[in-house]
């Protein structure tokens, strides 16, 4: 096919949880926003393992000096991840989502806002959680939330912020495109966390700001308070972090559109009410991004088809009639241990290519 952005559809959509085609071509019209034809023929030839400028360009037959320039343009558009180790540079190709979405975070302007509103309701939204491997996983805050059960510390939010050596501080994406469009809610803007070469590269790209690891805390607590998920990449080595709202994230919004959005998130956890102890206040429903609580005859019940196991609703119930509980041993997911195996087994599942043509 000689449209090199229906092209670049079709590689994007080997990616991660894809790009798939929508009857309004809205999704070759993002594109179109974002590429200039060059850079879009570059990508398509661009692996997601990094690779220094002058590999690319010996591989290609290309100059190296102006492919260097191409690849540092377009990694500052947020179009490939940068990854800077001394004086030596390497850059790869980067999936939509997450990726190159979450990296237009100080581009957005209204226009696109709509385009990505456009995309996500007409199609890619019932995509991104749809597989058995997520992309993304809900957590509690931290293993005094779920009484008598142990927590991998992989799946405790305060934990994973305590094993960082860098950590970055950045808006979400989600709850920025939203209010570009005067839409929304009122959470926190600035609450998604990124570590390691993932946070060097925010912040070089002036997406976001380094902060210590007592300010990180801190800020789970408020999204805690404020009612919002932690999600952390579907990794046992997390690069980064969510802290997602119902009304504008596209994961937990992904979700609410699965018939069980419990199996969809691979959650170990679930809430239980204890009913002797429950007095209807309602909290817990107003909190729960899912929908999963509502009250019935003056008692809070949990519909553990919905219920992700994020604790929101545990942390503010006054008589601690809400708890979280382990799922059955036989029913313990295990994240894969990297970043790489997590895409590599979404792409399995998907029958895709990693690898470019």
């Amino acid at each position: 096919m000689s449209d090199v952005y229906e092209r670049l559809r079709e590689r994007l959509d080997d990616l991660s949880t894809g790009y798939p085609a929508t009857q309004s071509g809205v999704e070759i019209r993002i594109l179109k926003k974002l590429f200039t034809e060059e850079e879009a023929e570059l990508f398509l030839k661009l692996s997601p393992l990094p690779e220094p400028p002058a590999q690319v360009a010996e591989r290609l037959g290309s100059d190296a000096s102006q492919t260097a320039a191409l690849m540092e343009k377009m990694a500052a558009k947020g179009l490939l991840f940068r990854l800077r180790k001394g004086e030596t540079l390497r850059y790869g190709a980067v999936p939509f989502l997450v990726g190159i979405l979450e990296h237009q975070v100080k581009r957005i302007y209204p226009e696109i806002a709509m385009e990505f509103d456009e995309y996500f309701e007409s199609g890619f939204g019932k995509t991104i959680q749809s597989f058995k491997t997520p992309l993304m996983r809900s957590i509690p805050i931290n293993r005094q939330v779920a009484l008598n059960w142990p927590i991998a510390p992989y799946e405790d939010a305060l934990e994973i912020i305590g094993q960082q050596e860098v950590i970055a501080l950045a808006p979400c994406i989600c709850r920025t495109w939203k209010k570009t469009l005067g839409e929304g809610c009122d959470k926190p803007l600035e609450t998604c966390f990124l570590f390691g070469h993932y946070g060097h590269y925010y912040v070089e790209n002036h997406m976001g700001r380094y902060i210590s690891k007592e300010e990180a805390r801190e800020i789970v607590k408020r999204n805690d308070e404020a009612g919002l998920v932690m999600q952390p990449f579907n990794s046992q080595k997390v690069g980064g972090m969510c802290s997602c709202c119902g009304d504008c994230c596209g994961m937990l919004r992904s979700l609410k559109k699965q018939p069980s959005p419990a199996r969809a998130v691979q959650s170990n956890y679930f809430a239980e009410v204890n009913s002797s102890e429950c007095t209807g206040c309602e909290t817990c429903v107003e909190r729960c991004q899912m929908g999963a609580i509502q009250v019935i005859e003056e008692k809070a019940v949990v519909n553990l088809e919905r219920c992700i196991g994020c604790g929101l609703c545990v942390t503010t119930c006054t008589t601690e009639a809400m708890q979280l509980k382990g799922k059955p041993e036989n029913q313990i997911y295990e994240p894969p241990r990297s970043g790489a195996e997590t895409y590599m087994r979404i792409a399995m599942e998907r029958g895709k290519n990693l690898m470019p043509k």
